[in-house]
């Protein structure tokens, strides 16, 4: 399905205070990813002293955006024990923060009495809403945006129930 969205560096282009992200799948198959998964697994691990190596074009997008004042922040659900892409996602999560992101872990269990969309979203300035669906396996389907008032104050109440229960990066002992 083709996405109705723009693309997503025009929205964080246009963001001016806050962006947050709501991830709650325990595995992607990402066209994007799929090479630095296989590269993971075969043991492969970045450098964190080797910023050249690592350093993308997503970070540069996120130093940019969180340098010009937005405060982003990105939560992730997930089940534990932790499925191998999560634990994929969790050791390279370092690049995010040094590009200023923060980023925080809810265990699932944790999640089970906040009210949650039925899709990962970012959320832009409280108000815009791109949904990320995906495949049963876990493919991009594509992305919509919306303005619905209504689906955006969930999306708030969410994000912000689980931030206040989910663990720092830096605190997060995968299991």
């Amino acid at each position: 399905m083709p996405s109705s969205a723009p693309p997503f560096s025009e929205l964080i282009a246009r963001c001016e205070h806050s962006a947050i992200h709501l991830e709650m799948r325990d595995s992607y198959a990402v066209d994007q990813e799929k090479g630095p998964f296989a590269q993971w697994r075969a043991g492969f691990r970045h450098d964190p002293a080797d910023r050249a190596s690592w350093w993308r074009p997503w970070l540069d997008l996120m130093q940019e955006t969180v340098g010009r004042g937005v405060v982003v922040r990105r939560a992730r659900i997930v089940s534990e024990p932790v499925s191998e892409y999560i634990r994929f996602e969790h050791s390279n999560t370092f690049t995010n923060i040094a590009a200023g992101e923060q980023v925080r872990w809810l265990p699932r269990r944790q999640a089970s009495d906040i009210a949650l969309p039925g899709n990962d979203f970012w959320l832009f300035d409280g108000r815009l809403i791109r949904w990320n669906h995906f495949t049963g396996d876990g493919a991009s389907a594509g992305q919509e945006l919306s303005e619905d008032s209504t689906a955006a104050k969930l999306c708030v109440e969410a994000f912000e129930a689980v931030w206040e229960r989910a663990i720092p990066h830096e605190q997060y002992d995968i299991r």
